[in-house]
Order: structure tokens, then sequence, then C-alpha cells
């Protein structure tokens, strides 16, 4: 039977120079007061210190500071190993200041070496990453001057190169769940996405290590066994924290989210419409969305990715493709309206949840028909950087596992940005102001994507704007469309830093 103790109680037992690992996805079952606990514990004493921080995704909030990353920032944290930093903003600014020892590695590797370790394997073999960033040959991995651990290696097993990743070694797991029943299990009925829960205990107690959950509330009877996500007997302590939140940043608990208000079809997509933004600042996204939407067919399997593409979930329900398809997310819901935002990770009317091991289990197993995805930089061969520039780290996330290995790969993203003003009416488009920062370049500045990869794996490509559209062809891009009211030359060409190929029948859209 677990011990109840208070979150400062609790934090207690993390020593300096442990492993903690979290369960976490952005914004989705972030321990907040077990993290409040632990900033608190630091501030009084500077304890613990030296600590290695390891989450497949990233520690939510998406604002600078938020509570889970302070224990970052204050100063406690030597080594952070995550596959998403976007949604914390300081952090990824120590990191380029080089301030903190930091790893980027693919979530969906991250999330099968958790999984492995569980099993008692020091690492796992993987596809994913071969000739990208975290591939040994570029070390993109590893993110700063004092990161210079070699967390990847080359091995060839009969006569094919692949990729060999080390699991983690944690000491310490925080997860936040929903519930203890009166035997001390933990059940996560109330959470949108679940992630690894099991696994991590596991890996952790495999280790002898302390595992740690937070619930909102105590169940006095059991639950039935197929509802318990983690058992007693992997279960150290429990902190009861009934004020904890369903998503961070957001009050309350939405039932819809966890299930509890199913909605059919016919209500999702009325809520789509409903909720389809009409903000002048998003019609760029609008536009994107609306041309990504076409690349639909009804029975696909589909990723929707953060930023960009969430417009294409709402697009979807628009034009009536969204009881066709199949809308994932990466963090583990199958069907359903994927939610934006802080909400990110979470969807309405969702059929069922994966663990994030499994849903990735379908990823790398080429079970996606169709992915749609944002972009930083493209470059004339058709790379695509999706993660990291000297001004503005991302983080890969699920970006290659997802690329890598889905048919058809449909990439999201603004010609430019910083500052791009359109408009559009009965003529057509219109650029108001141009971008700051053009999104191609001659080179992409870190490889998430490779168009060699793409040919290999006989990938379908499509390159999608608010202006035109690309496709990569067997030399690089092909310019194939363009929006009605677009100059082909002033607004597309004469802004290229490259030729690039042109179709001899450009379509308008």
């Amino acid at each position: 039977m677990p011990q109840f103790l208070s979150p400062a109680e609790a934090v207690k037992i993390i020593r300096d120079g442990d492993t903690v690992i979290y369960n976490n996805f952005l914004g989705m079952y972030n321990c907040e007061q077990l993290s409040a606990a632990l900033n608190d514990r630091f501030r009084a004493e500077g304890h613990p210190k030296d600590l290695t921080i390891y989450c497949t995704a990233g520690l939510g909030g998406w604002a600078p500071n938020t509570v889970c990353e302070q224990i970052i920032t204050l100063g406690a944290v030597k080594t952070l190993m995550l596959s998403h930093y976007g949604s914390m903003p300081a952090t990824a600014q120590m990191v380029l200041d080089n301030r903190i020892e930091a790893y980027n590695l693919p979530f969906g590797v991250m999330s099968h070496a958790v999984r492995a370790a569980a099993s008692g394997q020091d690492y796992i073999i993987s596809d994913a990453g071969l000739n990208l960033f975290v591939d040994p040959k570029y070390k993109g991995y590893q993110l700063n001057e004092r990161s210079r651990q070699e967390l990847v290696e080359e091995i060839v097993i009969d006569g094919k190169r692949r990729l060999k990743y080390q699991t983690p070694k944690p000491d310490v797991a925080l997860i936040k769940a929903s519930s203890v029943d009166s035997l001390g299990n933990i059940s996560m009925e109330n959470e949108p996405v679940i992630g690894d829960p099991l696994s991590i205990a596991q890996a952790t107690k495999r280790r002898g290590g302390k595992v740690i959950v937070q619930v909102e509330r105590v169940i006095d009877s059991p639950r039935r066994p197929i509802e318990v996500m983690i058992p007693a007997v992997l279960v150290d302590y429990v902190c009861l924290t009934p004020d904890q939140t369903q998503i961070q940043g957001i009050p309350g608990c939405d039932p819809h989210y966890a299930g509890d208000a199913p909605m059919r079809d016919e209500a999702l997509v009325e809520y789509a419409k409903s909720h389809a933004s009409s903000n002048p600042k998003d019609l760029a996204k609008r536009l994107i969305a609306e041309r990504a939407a076409r690349e639909l067919k009804e029975g696909d399997v589909v990723n929707i990715g953060v930023g960009a593409p969430e417009f294409v979930a709402v697009e979807a329900a628009r034009v009536g493709m969204l009881p066709k398809v199949a809308l994932t997310v990466e963090a583990g819901s199958m069907k359903g309206l994927p939610m934006g935002g802080l909400a990110f990770g979470a969807a309405m009317g969702t059929q069922a949840v994966c663990t994030t091991a499994e849903q990735f289990d379908l990823y790398d197993g080429g079970g996606l028909d169709i992915c749609f995805i944002g972009a930083l930089e493209i470059d004339r061969e058709g790379n695509v950087n999706g993660h990291y520039n000297p001004k503005k780290l991302s983080g890969i996330g699920g970006f290659i596992n997802i690329t890598q290995f889905t048919h058809r790969v449909v990439f999201c993203t603004t010609f430019s940005a910083g500052g791009l003003e359109i408009e559009r009416d009965e003529n057509g488009l219109k650029i108001l102001k141009e971008g700051k920062f053009l999104k191609f370049a001659q080179h992409v500045t870190a490889l998430s994507f490779s168009a060699q990869n793409a040919h290999e794996n006989k990938q379908d490509v499509t390159y999608v704007t608010e202006r035109c559209v690309f496709r990569l062809g067997e030399r690089g891009l092909v310019l194939t469309e363009v929006a009605k009211g677009i100059d082909v030359k002033k607004d597309i060409l004469d802004l290229l830093p490259f030729e690039v190929e042109v179709a001899e029948q450009l379509v308008r859209f």
C-alpha cells in the first residue's frame, strides 16, 4: 500500500544528482503541485541540485517560467533530456545561451526507450532519425557546447544501418493521475490522454527508485482491474491534491476531454464550426488549412500537428470530412476533434486513448496515411527544419516519427514570418506586408526531414503556404499551385533564394 504524503514531504526523497522522470505531454497531466513543492524546497535549501530531467515530451505551460519548468530556471537541474522545448520558453533560452546541458531526441524514440527500460533493456534499435539531425554523423541532438554525452550510436544489422539509443535510468518518477482507490491502485479517468505511466513506474522501480503520484481524490472502493493504470505495488507515495487542473493553464475539468460527455460526429462538426477562429491574424493559417485539407481522403488515418496544422482539423469539419477520417495526435487520442493551443494533445469526442508508446507503434509501423505538420525552414531540395534555429528552439517532439514513416506528408507553413499581413476579397489574396523572415532557405539550419529519405521511402510530400503549393519532385521543390490574386513572379519567385522548378500548368486555388 503506498504511503500518503504531502507534496512537500514527498519531494524530500529526491537527492542531489538524481534523474527525475516525468510522465508529461506539454500542458497535459502536469505535476503542478509536486513541481511547486520541489521549487519551494530548492529555494529554501538549495537542494536537490545537479538533477537530470527526462521527459519524453516537455513540461508544458507555453509561457516563460511556469511552475513545472521553474526547477530548471532556478538552477537545480544540470541536464535535460526532452523531445519538446517549445512549451518551455525560459528553458529553451537557457539552452540557446549554453547555460544548461541539454539534449533533444525524438518523442517516439524516447517513449519506446522508457518502455524498453521497464523491461530491463539498456538500449533500443530504431530507424527513426536516420540521416537526420539525431544521426551520429550530425550529432544535432547535442544542443550546445555543454552537451557532450553520446546518446545515439550507429549500428549495422544484416547490412542495414540503424540507430542505437540509450534508455533512461530514472531514480524518481513524478506522475499526475486522477484517483487512488482503497487498495492504492492508480487510475487516470479525468485525463485527456495518459502518456506512459505504467512503463515509467516500472522503469523506475526496476532500478530501485521511488514512484510519486499526485491525485485529485481517493476512491473508497477498489477500481475495476481493467481501469487501473498503475498497480499499487509500483507506487511508493501518493499526494492528495484536490486543486489540480486537468490541463495546465485552464481552470476546471472539461468532461468532453475525458470522454464523460461523449460527442457524436454531428456534434463535433457543429462544435468545430462554432469555434472556428475569425481573428484576422489567423487568416493565413485558415487559408493554409483550406488548401491542406483537400489532401484528405475518405478512410485516412491522420496525424494533426501543433500550430498551423491545428486549423486543418477545423477545416475538415467545415467541409464534411471529419466523420470520414480518423484524426489522431501523438499524445494518444484516436478519432474525434483534436484541440489546439494550451489544450493541444486533448481531443473532443475521442473514441479511444492509447499510451504514447502504443501510438508511436502505429506511427512507426506506417499506420498513418497522411500527416499535417509545421515547418520552420524549407530548402530547394525539399528538406525541412521543423525544430531549431539559433533564435528559436522548438524541439523535435514527434516530428521525426510522424514524417519519416507516413505515406503522405503535408507541411503547413506561412511563406514568411514576423509581421506577415494579408487580406482576401473577391479578387483573391493580397500581400499587404511581407514577413521579415522567409521560410525558404538555400540550406536548412537543422535537418528534421530529409528529402532523400522521402524519395527512398516513396513518400508523397506537399508543402502548403497561404499563397502557393509546392510538391517534392525528383530534383527538389516544384511549384504546382498559386492562390488567386497572387503574382507568381513578384510574390513567390523573386522572393525565393533559389531557382525552383515551375509546373507547366500552374493550378489556381
